[in-house]
């Protein structure tokens, strides 16, 4: 497609999202306490959520923009729904979830009437045989799981050359903010969904980066927990040591809300919305990194102006030149990973059935290169394939110099010395152009300290970067999710910096 008919076609998708904007404006932008309320009040019902979000799918994601953030629709969202209403009406709320629609993204089970494929074509016929954990917590609270969303194939551990937001099952999904930039991943359908008022909330996955920086990208809110704070059972995995599920919303309430359904075990909060404040910050003790992560000056100075905001809401900040042991443990990570993608996804496909392996699966890809493999290989795959057991020397190594240096040498140290509750630093550089030929262009980013540690992070909007959202980074220690979501909220309640994308044709400055 030349420019010309791109642009045309995109203002012609400008006029239609106004239209469905107006039509669905009491969506836009709502939250979980108005949408409660709504349903208290009889505006809403849990039917008519389900409806109305659909109806704003086929507008934006499958019409108009074609942001094909989601990738499959739950038959049974309106039984679900209409079942949730009656027990609203005879037996009150569950909990402020009830009736609320959810989506997904497509790594995580459910064992109804959807598919889980991690985008994958060869994954299309193989049932899952339960929920994942995180799914029969959330279908206990009364969410309505919507559908699934599309993401970077197989969480973007396929390939080094790969393109975010694309797979073989989906597609690719495009940045609501401009169409023409790359969402990030690989919870990319999920944080677009969110962003685009396609959905209430959403769920994501990440291994090093894959929920904070699609959320950072497109304009939301996105929580990494400390591993092992949501249950793992039933998500496709990459590595048990990294792995997380967590929530996206556009505000930190909501994804604390949602994160509060998700917890489980003896760190978990029922209710994360306790720790809200918006005096949070007073008094805090926070590190600075303001240089290492490789951002463009654009994006140094616009944290800059949000850390100087942080110290006059009485925050004690110190600024570092690094974090310590940063940057030696990446070729450790890679190690780490391949182990466990290769023992961790064959054990999961073992209880799913079907008789798939990773083996298997790298022929599935070979013999359907045309759909699966049009763009980019699966070199992650082959090395991941060639990898031994998990008592290999070479495994227990790397994993030991990772654990090391990222938490008790690398975070925890650097907190420790300056006597800091949180680090803070920019979450991402700006959404790239998507290249289908070259692959994802990196534009630097803070994830991997704390996803190598296994520690929490989270990310808020910071503001905007040539009409490109820009998200600020809160991470320290395990199980420190309380103090990192009073922090970030207060720095929300005082910037304000959300806003809803325009479904651009392209950036404009």
């Amino acid at each position: 497609m030349d420019r010309r008919t791109f642009l045309r076609r995109a203002a012609a998708a400008g006029a239609f999202v106004r239209a469905i904007a107006a039509q669905e404006a009491d969506l836009d932008e709502i939250g979980i306490e108005a949408l409660r309320q709504g349903m208290n009040s009889g505006q809403f019902t849990a039917v008519t959520l389900v409806d109305r979000y659909r109806g704003r799918i086929d507008a934006l994601d499958r019409a108009g923009p074609l942001l094909r953030a989601v990738i499959e629709l739950n038959p049974q969202a309106s039984a679900i729904a209409e079942a949730l209403d009656r027990e609203r009406t005879f037996q009150g709320p569950r909990g402020p979830l009830h009736g609320i629609p959810v989506l997904l993204k497509d790594n995580i089970d459910t064992a109804d009437g959807m598919h889980t494929t991690a985008g994958s074509l060869a994954l299309e016929a193989a049932p899952q045989p339960r929920d994942a954990a995180l799914v029969e917590r959330l279908r206990a609270a009364g969410v309505v799981i919507l559908g699934k969303t599309n993401l970077s194939e197989w969480a973007n551990f396929r390939s080094t050359h790969s393109i975010s937001g694309w797979s073989g099952r989906g597609g690719l999904t495009r940045n609501p903010y401009a169409l023409d930039r790359n969402p990030s991943g690989s919870s990319s359908g999920s944080a677009v969904a969110v962003s685009a008022n396609l959905c209430a909330l959403a769920v994501g996955t990440e291994t090093d980066g894959s929920v904070v920086s699609p959320a950072s990208i497109n304009g939301i809110v996105g929580i990494k927990p400390t591993v092992g704070l949501i249950g793992g059972r039933g998500i496709i995995p990459i590595s048990h040591n990294q792995d997380t599920a967590g929530p996206l919303a556009r505000t930190v309430r909501d994804a604390a809300i949602l994160l509060g359904a998700m917890a489980q075990g003896a760190h978990a909060q029922a209710d994360y919305t306790k720790f809200l404040d918006a005096g949070g910050l007073q008094g805090a003790r926070l590190l600075y990194l303001r240089h290492g992560f490789n951002v463009i000056p654009q994006v140094e100075r616009l944290i800059d102006e949000c850390v100087a905001r942080m110290g006059k809401m009485g925050a004690m900040i110190t600024e570092i030149a690094a974090l310590p042991n940063y940057g030696k443990y990446d070729d450790s990570e890679g190690t780490v990973l391949r182990y466990d993608f290769k023992n961790d996804l064959n054990a999961y496909l073992e209880q799913r059935g079907g008789g798939l392996t990773l083996e298997k699966l790298i022929d599935f890809n070979e013999k359907h290169r045309a759909r699966e493999m049009p763009l980019f290989e699966q070199e992650i795959f082959t090395q991941a394939q060639a990898k031994g057991p998990l008592n290999d020397t070479a495994y227990r190594l790397a994993l030991g110099k990772d654990q090391r240096l990222a938490r008790a040498a690398g975070i925890d140290a650097a907190l420790k010395e300056a006597k800091a509750q949180a680090i803070v630093a920019a979450t991402s550089g700006p959404a790239w152009l998507t290249d289908l030929v070259n692959g994802d262009r990196d534009t630097g980013g803070c994830s991997t300290p704390a996803a190598v540690a296994g520690y929490p992070h989270i990310t808020v909007p910071a503001g905007f970067v040539d009409g490109l959202p820009i998200g600020i980074s809160f991470f320290g220690t395990a199980w420190t999710e309380p103090a990192l979501i009073r922090m970030a909220y207060a720095f929300e309640q005082a910037t304000g910096a959300r806003r809803k994308p325009g479904f651009l044709a392209t950036c404009v400055l």
